[in-house]
């Protein structure tokens, strides 16, 4: 699975889990963000949610943005009726979604950060649009 759910009292616990890809968002991430928030939503003992992103050999990854390999195929495939981006960014909640973000949060990995409402770091968070260098619209 991509998107690990644990609830852990009444914490949902989120988990982006592609460390072979830096926890790039794909069709499957979509989906399983999208999942996720739909049980976080549905489950009254889940008060808060938390997105994180899973460890990678290279260390900690929140979330490297789109999946560049499927962006050339099936750009529309990282995008979902409820929820857009990653299945999240434009989803509409009654929970407050907390990002935990360790490592760098760059591109999309940014936009679902921003998306959150509330972002607690490390020290080593990195935030960034690359995009803009290349005259991209992110």
């Amino acid at each position: 699975m991509t998107v690990d759910y644990e609830l852990r009292g009444h914490v949902a616990v989120m988990t982006i889990n592609r460390p072979d890809a830096r926890n790039a968002v794909n069709t499957d991430v979509a989906q399983g963000l999208e999942a996720a928030i739909d049980k976080l939503e549905a489950d009254d003992n889940a008060w808060v949610g938390i997105i994180t992103g899973a460890q990678t050999s290279k260390g900690w990854i929140f979330c490297a943005g789109a999946d560049l390999k499927q962006m050339s195929v099936d750009p529309a495939g990282m995008n979902t009726a409820k929820g857009g981006f990653a299945g999240f960014v434009q989803r509409e909640r009654t929970k407050p979604v907390i990002a935990a973000v360790d490592g760098p949060a760059l591109a999309g990995g940014t936009e679902i950060v921003l998306a959150c409402d509330l972002v607690v770091a490390s020290e080593t968070a990195v935030f960034g649009v690359p995009e803009v260098k290349r005259n991209l619209v992110a």
